[in-house]
């Protein structure tokens, strides 16, 4: 299973990467969040502090990642090419 699908992008997302630490994926419904933890953990080489889910409107399931402080959301996001 493929557990994150992609970074979400919206100006309310870059926001919580510049103010929370936090990065928003879409990812697979079927996901929990100690799955998605390991994987981010996994993908980018941080510490993940914690996981919140939200199912939007239109039914993606979106996890908002916040990292320990020792890491940085936005050097993560650079290597992602969101910012």
């Amino acid at each position: 299973m493929n557990i994150i699908k992609h970074a979400h992008l919206t100006e309310k997302s870059i926001n919580n990467i510049e103010l929370n630490n936090e990065i928003v994926f879409i990812v697979d419904k079927k996901a929990t969040k100690p799955q998605i933890k390991k994987s981010v953990e996994e993908m980018f080489k941080v510490k993940v502090k914690n996981v919140n889910l939200n199912t939007d409107t239109k039914g993606r399931k979106k996890a908002y990642v916040k990292l320990m402080p020792d890491f940085s959301a936005l050097d993560s996001a650079t290597k992602l090419g969101m910012m």
